[in-house]
């Protein structure tokens, strides 16, 4: 399998490239978004790419989309990527990893819910028996199910900076109080309906990030990625065990492997072996199979 680290595209303006997403003008009125293959870990992108990833976010965004679009917005347009990629290689060199979406201004702050204590979290209510200023009951325990999800936002970093957790009162401050709040409670809402879903198929989704805009009506909309592995802390329910960290479909996999080195958390990152890259693509398709029910196209 081929890995897509970047891409170009003919007659198409690049406009951006995130950590992981190469995002292209699509007309005045959308945008052409490629999920690549690129891997971030710690706000870094890694040089060794993930063979299939991108296709399994694509698949997956596109699944849950459709699922909650009856309790949010979302930007998926309904045309296709051939209305703008003309080139038939270049569109099936990309077809299974990038949407058309409506072009949108992101608000400045990242969605974040937990719905159990584990990564930054963690560390937070072990310093301060708090989460990003919202107390929580004594004795928790790592990875231990929180009593209600809640909702901890975060700033949004450029490529190579960091997220910085903050707490409600400075989202609003970003935003305002009352789209502040409208954030909060769909999000929380969507975290709810996508961890009962995965519960039934054995997956714990343990804390989840979202980005929203604003549409022309003033309407929230759920943009970018959607409940992936990448946005998302995925763990196998069979396997589950609070007081340690537990295994994990996502990039919490990488995460581990690079904590294991004497490294500062900035560019450049130590390389992946190629077992890691296996094992961490194979998560990826895991997760992937599990939630939908049937094979990724990334195999």
């Amino acid at each position: 399998m081929t890995a897509i680290f970047e891409t170009d595209i003919p007659n198409l303006e690049l406009i951006g490239r995130g950590k992981v997403r190469d995002i292209y003008a699509a007309g005045d009125e959308h945008l052409l978004i490629v999920a690549t293959d690129r891997l971030s870990a710690f706000d870094v992108v890694l040089s060794d790419p993930i063979p299939g990833k991108g296709a399994v976010l694509t698949g997956l965004s596109r699944f849950w989309f459709s699922r909650i679009e009856s309790i949010v917005r979302h930007h998926c347009a309904p045309c296709g990527v051939e209305a703008f990629v003309t080139d038939a290689e270049v569109r099936a060199s990309i077809a299974d990893q990038s949407m058309i979406v409506r072009r949108l201004a992101p608000l400045p702050i990242e969605a974040i819910v937990r719905g159990y204590l584990i990564g930054s979290g963690w560390k937070d209510y072990a310093r301060t028996g708090m989460v990003c200023g919202i107390p929580l009951p004594a004795g928790l325990r790592q990875a231990d199910k929180l009593p209600e999800a809640i909702f901890t936002p975060s700033t949004k970093a450029e490529a190579g900076a960091h997220d910085e957790n903050i707490d409600f009162e400075e989202a609003a401050a970003l935003v305002g109080r009352e789209l502040a709040e409208r954030v909060r409670d769909t999000s929380i809402r969507v975290y709810r309906a996508a961890a009962d879903f995965a519960a039934a198929r054995g997956i714990i989704i343990a804390d989840t990030k979202f980005e929203f805009a604003l549409d022309a009506d003033s309407e929230l909309v759920l943009i970018d990625e959607v409940l992936t592995p990448d946005s998302s802390r995925f763990w196998p329910a069979d396997r589950y065990a609070p007081g340690t960290s537990p295994p994990s479909f996502d990039k919490q996999f990488v995460r581990d492997y690079l904590e294991t080195f004497d490294w500062d958390k900035t560019p450049p990152a130590p390389p992946l072996p190629a077992g890691i890259v296996e094992q961490t693509s194979r998560k990826y398709r895991e997760a992937s199979d599990r939630i939908t029910g049937a094979p990724s196209r990334s195999e």
